[in-house]
């Protein structure tokens, strides 16, 4: 079959093509194509004389045949709705308990080439490490992969330590007001991606977590990007932050369930005028009063005091619950 186009010199093809592009009526459906040093470019309906006349007079409106882009599929083209997922590297998350489960990990693989595997969350995210449990939907039988974010690379098994991709905004916030001769500790590290892209800008991150599967792939990921300014540690933040007293500029409390029981400990370690960058879930209908509270209290039980930075809402985690971050400068 043909299709109108305008056939006109290579050489002045892409002045051409953009104002076609102006108009709305280039065919983005049919591949523009080239032969003997002509361009051929698609178009939805030909042109009047006057648009014509706009073009390099060489410009002529012809028909010729031309190749279908092939479509690209969506998950919405596939199913008929968008669902709910995050990517981590190579594997996709859904909840197993999700409706046509099988039908949205098979679409997933079909839409998103680069994805190997599907898994599907049998479980919230549960017990002291923060993990949760999976089953393979579609793809590959594994867990574990190699996510990229802002130019480092992290390691990570989904089903060993906990990960999430939709905090990559909030993790460059923070590497944001990291300077190079900052001294930052990290109290529940997991497998680095605070650390490792704060340990880029300063001199020093000390970066500890209790769960001895993150603190592996911690390890692994130093390697993998090159880092030699990471002390890496393994234990109760409560236990092991008593080593530095007074060392730290910055001191990150990602643990938003139970943050709070580690205050004593972030106030020992922060020195004087460093910032402490608490993470919490709270209510919206307090979202930030009863958590500086509770730093205010661990602050004055030594002496000191705090000055407030900053407060935000992080994201919505579940109905009328929010993972918030407040910034404390502590004097």
């Amino acid at each position: 079959m043909k299709y109108p186009c305008i056939a006109i010199p290579i050489k002045k093809g892409e002045p051409a093509r953009k104002f076609l592009v102006e108009l709305g009526i280039l065919d983005k459906y049919l591949k523009i194509s080239s032969e003997n040093g002509e361009l051929y470019i698609p178009i939805e309906r030909e042109l009047t004389q006057e648009e014509l006349d706009e073009l390099p007079e060489e410009a002529k409106q012809i028909e010729r045949e031309f190749e279908s882009h092939e479509k690209i599929l969506t998950l919405e083209d596939i199913l008929g709705f968008t669902p709910g997922y995050e990517i981590v590297g190579d594997i996709a998350l859904i909840e197993a308990d999700e409706p046509e489960a099988q039908r949205i990990a098979d679409a997933l693989l079909k839409v998103h080439k680069h994805v190997k595997t599907v898994l599907g969350a049998v479980s919230a995210v549960e017990g002291e490490f923060r993990t949760r449990r999976f089953k393979v939907l579609a793809g590959e039988q594994r867990t574990e992969t190699v996510h990229k974010d802002h130019g480092c690379k992290y390691k990570v098994d989904l089903a060993r330590a906990y990960f999430t991709p939709r905090l990559s905004t909030e993790r460059q916030r923070i590497v944001s007001q990291i300077g190079e001769n900052d001294v930052v500790l990290d109290m529940f590290a997991g497998v680095g991606p605070y650390s490792i892209p704060i340990a880029k800008k300063c001199k020093k991150v000390i970066a500890m977590d209790k769960n001895p599967d993150a603190i592996h792939f911690l390890k692994e990921n130093v390697k993998l990007n090159s880092i030699g300014n990471i002390e890496v540690l393994e234990g109760d933040a409560n236990e092991i932050a008593r080593n530095f007293e007074g060392i730290a500029d910055h001191v990150l409390m990602n643990l938003p369930h139970s943050a709070d029981a580690f205050l004593d400990a972030a106030i020992y370690v922060t020195a004087l005028q460093g910032v402490i960058h608490y993470y919490g879930m709270t209510h919206e209908d307090d979202l930030f009063d009863s958590s500086i509270g509770l730093i205010e209290a661990a602050a004055k039980k030594v002496g000191r005091s705090i000055e407030v930075v900053e407060c935000r809402t992080v994201r919505s985690y579940a109905p009328h619950q929010y993972n918030v971050c407040i910034e404390v400068r502590v004097i």
